[in-house]
């Protein structure tokens, strides 16, 4: 049986790790992990925030059918990945964010280290000690085992941020180190998603100061596998369970939302320095992974398959496209939305955009929203932007080729109709198959504004 070390990091980008093309020096861990496995350039969460990116991967099913759409436990009777793996004799055991899986007693772990004892989610050697033990523990016991580590970094509040000071005191600081690289605002590139203004610069520069954090967090850890002498037979994973807390990107269904940078190292399947950049995987995909690197039969029913063919480099179908969610905030407000992405065109359904609500989420809470706010009287592509975040449109439609950033919705383009129609049928199906309880109100919703299209245009 394979040991597996799954490592996740709290919001960071897609595109942070220098692997994926981040700026330099945001990840030399995470790049040097990439270097010795594989690279998936196409790999999404099902839903852009926590508790539920975390459930449906540790479920294999998407939100609407574990019952986690939020901050909210999985339902009763859902099977768990734990289950299969102590069935098999693994010890299981979670680094941080152990709340964020609920009901914790469901999961059963052997060993569970809350944020405080790893000095706030945020101390590198405090995660690398306890990996150390958790590991030893293990082989003393004679069993594989499964260690899922959870760092908190990059998650607000940011390193050096006013948050960071006005959240937790002086001694509570102290629990943590700065990261081993601070950047500066004049050393960093704001994403396009984000206007390049003097605080959003300043605070892009705060996340990746605590992206480097997490990045010595898989430092630790993976060195705590190294010398134990067991990475020889050990599954390593990294991800991220959403993007980036700043607007257009975490609790949202925008390409930035739940794009994640994947790596995977697995001595004797993946070939060192190779990468997957055609490939659209979901993280429901690391359920039946994890059984066939532990030796267990996969369970019917999953809503995701195994990445296996694809870390031996070979050929799938069906892997063109991914579909996306998004349910609630951390702050239990809704916003239902559902996406369909593929290689040239995003589409979301907006749910709740009515003409009348308001968008608010946890990613508005800090600089960037309000240094966009406060240009919006001068700048108006600024101004466009922010009214557009708060209020959205009912479908949106972009070209990923030339518009990665989501910048200009197309849905209203005549000349791209066919491709409108094309995804509403794509995800219309997809909401059918999955039973999502807003599929009929979709369908006869597209269908509607179908055929309306189709009698003006006689």
């Amino acid at each position: 049986m394979t040991n597996i070390l799954l490592i996740t990091a709290d919001d960071m980008d897609g595109n942070t790790p220098g692997s994926f093309g981040g700026p330099a020096e945001a990840t030399p861990n995470l790049d040097r992990l990439a270097r010795d496995g594989m690279v998936f350039r196409r790999g999404h969460v099902p839903a852009a925030v926590c508790q539920p990116s975390r459930s449906a991967l540790m479920t294999g099913l998407w939100p609407h059918r574990n019952g986690a759409e939020g901050f909210e436990p999985i339902n009763d009777g859902i099977g768990v990945i734990n289950d299969l793996l102590k069935g098999a004799g693994y010890r299981v055991g979670i680094l941080g964010k152990v709340d964020h899986l609920q009901p914790v007693e469901r999961f059963a772990w052997d060993t569970a280290v809350n944020m405080r004892e790893l000095g706030l989610g945020r101390n590198p050697a405090a995660y690398g000690s306890r990996a150390e033990e958790f590991i030893a523990e293990a082989t003393r016991e004679g069993r594989p085992w499964f260690l899922l580590a959870n760092a908190h970094d990059p998650h607000r509040p940011f390193h050096g941020s006013e948050n960071e000071r006005q959240k937790w005191t002086s001694e509570e600081r102290e629990l943590y180190p700065e990261p081993s690289k601070v950047f500066e605002a004049d050393q960093v590139q704001v994403p396009g998603i984000l206007p390049d203004l003097p605080d959003v610069r300043t605070e892009y520069a705060q996340y990746l100061s605590s992206a480097r954090r997490c990045d010595d967090v898989v430092g630790a850890v993976v060195g705590a596998l190294e010398r134990s002498g067991a990475a020889g037979e050990t599954l390593v994973i990294f991800l991220s369970d959403n993007g980036m807390a700043f607007p257009f990107a975490k609790a949202n269904c925008y390409l930035r939302s739940t794009l994640t940078p994947l790596v995977v190292r697995w001595p004797g399947v993946t070939t060192p320095g190779t990468g997957n950049a055609d490939d659209f995987v979901n993280m429901l995909d690391l359920f039946p992974t994890f059984c066939d690197a532990a030796g267990v039969p996969t369970p019917a029913g999953l809503d995701g398959r195994s990445l296996l063919p694809l870390l031996l480099q070979q050929r799938e179908d069906r892997r063109e496209q991914v579909f996306t969610v998004f349910h609630e905030t951390a702050a239990k407000q809704r916003y239902e939305m559902r996406c369909v992405q593929d290689a040239s065109y995003g589409y979301i359904w907006n749910a709740w955009a009515d003409g009348q609500a308001k968008y608010r989420a946890e990613n508005m809470f800090g600089l960037s929203w309000k240094a966009m706010l406060n240009a919006a009287d001068e700048d108006l592509d600024v101004r466009n932007r922010a009214q557009f975040y708060v209020s959205r449109a009912r479908e949106e439609l972009y070209d990923l080729a030339s518009d990665p950033d989501c910048l200009h919705n197309l849905a209203a383009q005549p000349s791209l109709a066919h491709v409108l129609a094309a995804k509403r049928e794509a995800l219309s199906r997809w909401m059918t198959e999955t039973v999502d309880p807003l599929a009929a109100i979709f369908t006869a919703e597209t269908e509607a504004a179908s055929e309306l299209l189709g009698s003006s245009g006689k």
